[in-house]
């Protein structure tokens, strides 16, 4: 049997190293190098450059001609860490503020325990994926033949989620996280002197109108029955002290759940952009584009993954009682996971545990829980076991 002890320090070791050399999407060259080297060393087969940096290492046991898959992204963002540990980021600019060498170092630790131990029967993908935080990622690897090169029935992933205690395993059926959809509205028209705004078509005031009537999308042309967001992230004009602009650009983001509210979306603030700018004789030009697809989770396979989670906890060092620790989530959330791509082609199912009282994710100060380590990786193994089962 694996001394659970000497894992939770070595996959503690692997996470400080990884959050010390942080890498943008599609730019895990070390990362994805530390990944394939440590697969090896285990005893599994392994694939690199998939999608560009992705890795995937392949574990069988047994005769069983079943598949599945457990993925954990590998990227890192563009946030400047205020973190203070000997192991912070080691790259100016470039930090580990979502947790992903958490998740990494838990997969390799379930990949050494399925390893060492066995105890199902089929065949296991670890699927190390590249640019989850750009939604980039799961698609480069799908284009570049994931699933035809190696096939899978079903996948899980799992992501530590802040405020949530260590221990604690949450999910819920149907849909976990939200669509995600960029936009841009330029609108152009004529600067001059501030103190001749009648001599022009300045973009200030119409954009400021614009930005107001965009707020009506979801308060007032979706149902209630329906979850939207529309926000305005950015305000970017040509003027300065004593200039009026004669452009402007309208950046944001938009969050749904169903095809038909992103559409219903789009469709009123390409009306409302344009009405603004015949109101105010400028030019507005909408661009609008689809970044990540809602994640669905499969209702059985959520079952069977909290199932997993009880395992952990009747079983694990620290005992927590699993009626309050392992729980469904009561409503979606509206952020975006690039993990839902997989979905687009296989059931599987997104669990989020415990990070405890850390600063939120995306926030410089933020830090992954290495109490969380352990539980990550017998959770990933657990599932195996129960999908996979031995007879």
């Amino acid at each position: 049997m694996t001394d659970l002890e000497a894992l939770q320090r070595e996959m503690t070791a692997w996470r400080h190293d990884l959050h010390a050399h942080p890498e943008f999407g599609f730019e895990e060259k070390r990362t994805s190098a530390f990944v394939a080297e440590k697969l090896r060393a285990f005893g599994l087969e392994v694939a690199e450059g998939i999608g560009g940096t992705g890795v995937v290492g392949t574990l069988k046991r047994g005769s069983g001609n079943r598949a599945i898959a457990l993925r954990a992204d590998m990227d890192a963002l563009r946030i400047a860490e205020q973190g203070t540990a000997a192991y912070r980021s080691r790259t100016p600019g470039t930090m580990h503020a979502c947790g992903h060498d958490g998740h990494t170092a838990m997969l390799l630790g379930a990949a050494r325990l399925l390893a060492e131990e066995g105890g199902f029967d089929g065949t296991v993908r670890f699927i190390f994926q590249p640019a989850e935080e750009w939604g980039r990622g799961a698609l480069a690897m799908l284009k570049d033949g994931l699933l035809e090169r190696f096939p899978f029935e079903e996948i899980f992933g799992l992501h530590n989620m802040p405020g949530l205690p260590i221990g604690h395993f949450e999910t819920r059926a149907g849909p976990v996280m939200s669509a995600e959809d960029n936009f841009e509205i330029v609108l152009k028209g004529l600067g001059g002197h501030a103190a001749r705004p009648h001599s022009g078509r300045e973009t200030l005031v119409a954009a400021c109108a614009l930005v107001v009537n965009l707020q009506t999308i979801v308060s007032r042309r979706l149902s209630p029955a329906d979850i939207g967001v529309v926000s305005v992230t950015e305000l970017i004009t040509d003027g300065t002290r004593n200039a009026l602009p004669g452009l402007a650009r309208i950046l944001g983001d938009c969050r749904s759940f169903r095809p038909e509210v992103s559409a219903t979306i789009e469709a009123e603030m390409r009306r409302i952009a344009e009405g603004m700018a015949q109101a105010y004789d400028v030019a507005a030009e909408v661009t609008y584009t689809r970044e990540f697809v809602p994640l669905i989770n499969d209702a059985a396979l959520v079952e069977e993954a909290l199932a997993a989670a009880r395992t952990v906890l009747a079983h694990g060092a620290v005992h927590v009682a699993a009626d309050d620790a392992v729980r469904v989530a009561a409503e979606p959330m509206t952020a975006s996971e690039d993990f839902a791509r997989f979905l687009d082609h296989v059931p599987g199912c997104f669990v989020f545990m415990g990070n405890g009282a850390s600063a939120p994710l995306h926030n410089p100060a933020y830090d992954f829980n290495d109490e969380g380590l352990l539980q990550g990786a017998r959770f990933h193994a657990a599932v195996v076991r129960r999908r996979l089962a031995v007879g």
